[in-house]
């Protein structure tokens, strides 16, 4: 078995897509996944599966919930690498939100830049799109048009939630 990274979007926000926590690792545990931890009402979650777990998580909270959340799955040493290659390292952990794409973006450097702040800095490194977002991510600009920046779909986490994946894996 194989350790990976399930990281659910749009669940649980504004009162729609609700899946709670509890429910959804006894849904997991009955679909065959093994060791399932979660992390917060977010959607992140740490768990074993024989194979890439994504479509079977998907049509799981599909049946029972009524909704299919996006899903971007990560293999432990993806994470690891992502953490690794941190160019905001030394920030503070609420200040720094990696963008976990499911394809390889191609930026949109003037409309990055139009929509950065003086404070805000990014870089992108494989599929993860690093922000660094002193100010705050809620007044971000750029992290509320983050998609439209990078043409692919993302889910975000920031360090603190990243840092927290990486102890549940050991």
């Amino acid at each position: 078995m194989k350790t990976y990274i399930v990281l659910l979007r749009g669940i649980n926000v504004g009162g729609r897509n609700i899946l709670p926590m509890k429910e959804l690792v006894a849904l997991l545990e009955g679909g065959g996944f093994n060791n399932i931890k979660t992390y917060i009402q977010s959607g992140n979650i740490v768990l074993q599966s024989k194979k890439k777990p994504g479509a079977a998580i998907g049509k799981l909270i599909e049946e029972k919930f009524g909704f299919r959340p996006a899903i971007l799955v990560l293999e432990e040493s993806e994470l690891i690498s992502a953490i690794e290659n941190n160019p905001f390292d030394n920030a503070k952990g609420n200040t720094v939100h990696f963008s976990f794409c499911g394809e390889t973006p191609v930026l949109k450097l003037e409309k990055l830049d139009a929509l950065a702040s003086e404070s805000e800095q990014y870089q992108l490194i494989g599929k993860v799109f690093y922000l660094y977002a002193p100010d705050g991510i809620g007044r971000s600009k750029l992290a509320a048009k983050i998609e439209s920046c990078l043409g692919v779909s993302t889910t975000s986490r920031n360090l603190n939630t990243v840092n927290k994946l990486k102890q549940m894996l050991d």
